[in-house]
């Protein structure tokens, strides 16, 4: 019997239910696990937890650590710190770990994703009077009531049948995503389900050919089927490992709110966002994670929508970064991480729940023509909650004028000159920052709020991080809304006192 098991939230409750259990009991030495254990489970008494990696806060720290030391016993917690400057930052201030307080916490009672789920489980108690409960629920209460719930003959709202007949059932509480993919192991006849993967992750993860790891052991991707969101998976014995070889097009596709950023000409846009992935082959790579092979595969497209939002550089921006020779792709990758590091400031939100476009070298850095050239804008999506989105993009796109003037300051302010973690990087980039031009994206960002800009102060490229190949970008052309709709226009009014959202519907765009 294997004395240390993995434990993650997409396992089938069979499976979790069975380790929560042998770790209960001590037939375990250990587990190898997500946050999924943070909360809720009773694992009995562990001797020790490492966390490898700084959680997001001091309260996800406490909470792994607290789950050693229960029943009185003694307990060791230990932190291994992984080289992100957060992480760095408490290695050396250790003692803040010990005296900082927790976090308040937050919850976003506008998200659709969090909200709704304890509506439809409270209807199902009693039914809602929208008026009188929207105390409890909010102010939308009676739009979310007539659009998600059912109204009998006397005016009351009651959960909806596909939350029926338990709706609490219905009610995630390890993720808020809506679609997973079903792994099922065929190997010798079998045919059950191994685990579920959350849509966001599936598509990085499965295609034929591939090697999908499952408690230590090593299955083939043998059928990846999207459309019915299943693949099968065979047991086999091999010291190899794949990794997949993809490019991403990620376009918005439909225009339902503009955002006009006070004293600029450039407005925000927001929308159905359309994201295809593309898995065109897959690298074998031994323990050490040297290259065996490269393998072509032929899937289909995976595609995905969501929603987000968007705003397309003005020409102007592009005819000085020409000028300059700095790299159009880079400065835009730049400037689309300045902003995104900055949402949590406006929303609640953790990183990763948005998620942007990032530029690949072996693509902008070719000295041959590009089959797709890239509309020249900075696209933000959700990336959890199905096409219906979060809710996340949706609130920050009611405070991109001060996210792009806090993305300005935090550009001019770093001494940096190729762009680092304190501006224009991200550690969550997944292809680690390669194409990136910090001064390329100050003069985007502040096209977009009509700051002036110097451009003679500007650095002549080719950057040396970002040589000059074949131009992938062009200048972004309008997305129209679907035919008959109507979209809002937001009208931002910030003074001293505070701020004002005005929200009208035009028809017309």
């Amino acid at each position: 019997m294997a004395r240390v098991m993995g434990y993650r939230g997409g396992y089938t409750p069979q499976d979790r239910r069975r380790i929560e259990s042998e770790m209960f009991e001590g037939k375990l030495m250990g587990i190898i696990a997500t946050t999924a254990l943070e909360l809720g489970v009773d694992i009995g008494s562990l001797d020790a937890v490492i966390t490898v990696g700084f959680p997001y806060t001091i309260a996800n720290l406490r909470q792994q650590s607290g789950r050693a030391g229960r029943r009185n016993k003694d307990s060791m917690s230990v932190l291994v710190g992984d080289c992100f400057p957060t992480d760095q930052y408490y290695m050396q201030n250790p003692d803040e770990i010990f005296t900082k307080p927790n976090g308040e916490l937050q919850v976003d009672l506008q998200n659709m994703l969090v909200l709704e789920g304890h509506i439809q489980c409270a209807a199902y108690e009693m039914p809602i009077r929208p008026d009188e409960d929207a105390v409890y629920f909010g102010k939308n209460l009676p739009e979310i009531a007539e659009e998600r719930l059912q109204k009998d003959e006397l005016g009351f709202f009651h959960c909806h049948d596909r939350f029926r007949p338990v709706p609490s059932k219905f009610v995630a509480i390890r993720d808020t995503e809506e679609e997973h993919f079903a792994i099922v192991d065929i190997s010798h006849g079998k045919n059950i389900i191994l685990e579920e993967l959350e849509a966001s992750r599936a598509f990085f993860t499965l295609y034929d050919g591939g090697i999908f790891l499952h408690q230590g052991n090593t299955y083939l991707v043998k059928e990846f089927i999207p459309e019915r969101k299943i693949a099968k998976v065979e047991l086999v014995r091999v010291d190899w490992t794949t990794q997949q070889r993809d490019y991403t097009d990620i376009d918005p596709i439909e225009t339902e709110a503009i955002c006009r950023i006070p004293k600029s000409l450039s407005r925000a846009f927001y929308g159905t966002i359309k994201i295809q992935q593309n898995v065109y082959g897959y690298f074998k790579l031994d323990k050490k994670h040297r290259i065996l092979d490269a393998v072509q595969v032929d899937n289909p497209p995976i595609t995905l929508f969501s929603k987000g939002m968007w705003l397309d550089v003005p020409k102007q921006a592009l005819d000085i970064l020409q000028e300059r020779r700095l790299n159009i792709a880079g400065a835009i990758h730049a400037a689309e991480h300045a902003v995104l590091s900055l949402m949590p400031n406006f929303v609640i939100s953790i990183p990763g729940d948005v998620r942007t476009e990032c530029k690949i070298g072996t693509k902008e850095f070719a000295k041959k023509e590009s089959s797709r050239k890239r509309p020249a804008r900075l696209t933000f999506y959700d990336a959890k909650g199905g096409a219906s989105g979060s809710g996340i993009s949706t609130k920050a796109f009611e405070f991109i004028d001060l996210l792009l003037k806090q993305a300005v300051r935090r550009v001019e302010a770093c001494h940096c000159h190729e762009g680092c973690l304190e501006c224009v990087t991200s550690e969550a980039c997944k292809h680690a920052n390669e194409v990136m031009s910090k001064a390329g994206s100050e003069v985007i960002l502040k096209s977009l709020l009509n700051m002036e800009i110097d451009v003679d102060a500007l650095p002549m490229g080719p950057e040396e991080m970002s040589p000059a190949g074949i131009e992938t970008v062009v200048l972004a052309q309008p997305v129209l809304p679907r035919g008959g709709n109507r979209v809002r226009v937001v009208e931002i009014n910030r003074t001293e006192s505070g701020s004002e959202v005005v929200v009208k519907a035009e028809p017309d765009y």
